[in-house]
């Protein structure tokens, strides 16, 4: 296990009062050049008018669970602001997903990106495809040890 800086993680950006709610989001992967596409992520976040990124954790490199015969795992969590209902942002991060070469092959298996709502402002969510807050966020380092690094939660 290894925390690593690079472009944009960590960063805190000042909040922007016309969002209504406030977002903790995982991003993973360990596919390609993950530190590089964390970097593009950014950008392509910090371009998309519906959502304002605050802050970013440092990036912390760990292995895998589940599936063990893959790499390990860059991580890391934003915290974002939006004023979009859960399932909108959750269908925008499935599509920046794919932008970013997803492909869901099985449970726990590689991939290049993964973004999880873990938290949505101050709401329970148990609809099909959305739970908030994440099932077992706080028995995953990958999301644990990012999140202890935020100040803006």
């Amino acid at each position: 296990m290894k925390l690593e800086r690079i472009s944009f993680f960590p960063n805190i950006q000042a909040s922007n009062t016309a969002f209504k709610y406030r977002v903790v989001v995982g991003v993973g992967g360990n596919e390609g050049d993950v530190k590089k596409r964390f970097v593009k992520l950014m950008r392509y976040l910090q371009n998309d008018r519906r959502l304002h990124v605050v802050e970013s954790s440092l990036v912390f490199k760990n292995p895998p669970f589940g599936y063990l015969e893959q790499n390990d795992f860059y991580n890391a969590v934003l915290v974002m602001q939006t004023s979009l209902a859960p399932k909108a942002l959750l269908k925008i991060l499935l599509h920046v997903e794919a932008l970013f070469g997803r492909v869901r092959v099985f449970k726990n298996g590689p991939r290049t990106l993964d973004l999880d709502i873990i938290f949505f402002s101050n709401k329970r969510i148990h609809q099909k495809g959305l739970i908030v807050p994440h099932p077992r966020w706080m028995e995953r380092l990958s999301v644990c040890v990012p999140l202890s690094m935020l100040h803006n939660l």
